[in-house]
């Protein structure tokens, strides 16, 4: 399978895993509000089974394609620590985080998440262009 088409069945699984979620519990399938949850201990079971699943889909791809998936990471860790305090405080501060308000605030017409994935892409246009000038 090519990149477009890794990319494509993967989309159509977080689709489908938000889908079932909300059907199921009636919940957003947005991380940073399933993670801060069972962080609490509030729905616990339907938190971890999501975290599980998420974590089982490296395993999946090694059982189907013979070998993990590629990533590399080229960044320091002082820099990934960063990015990932500014994510966090942000998706707290956006009320939700991108997979829940780009995946399912938009396919909902959710205002809010409209506004906040228009910010995040904006943010994201700005950020890519910065870098690109730093070099």
């Amino acid at each position: 399978m090519n990149e477009y088409g890794n990319a494509l069945a993967g989309g159509l699984l977080i689709g489908l895993s938000a889908a079932i979620l909300m059907v199921a519990t009636g919940r957003v399938a947005g991380i940073s509000g399933i993670a801060g949850r069972l962080l609490q201990g509030v729905q616990a079971s339907t938190g971890a089974l999501f975290v599980l699943g998420l974590m089982a889909g490296p395993l999946l791809f090694r059982l189907v394609f013979g070998a993990w998936p590629g990533v590399t990471v080229t960044s320091s860790w002082p820099l990934l620590v960063a990015g990932g305090l500014l994510v966090g405080f942000g998706s707290r501060m956006g009320s939700g985080c991108t997979s829940g308000h780009g995946v399912v605030g938009l396919a909902r017409l959710s205002r809010r998440s409209i506004a906040a994935v228009a910010t995040f892409m904006a943010a994201a246009i700005v950020t890519v262009f910065v870098m690109g000038l730093l070099g």
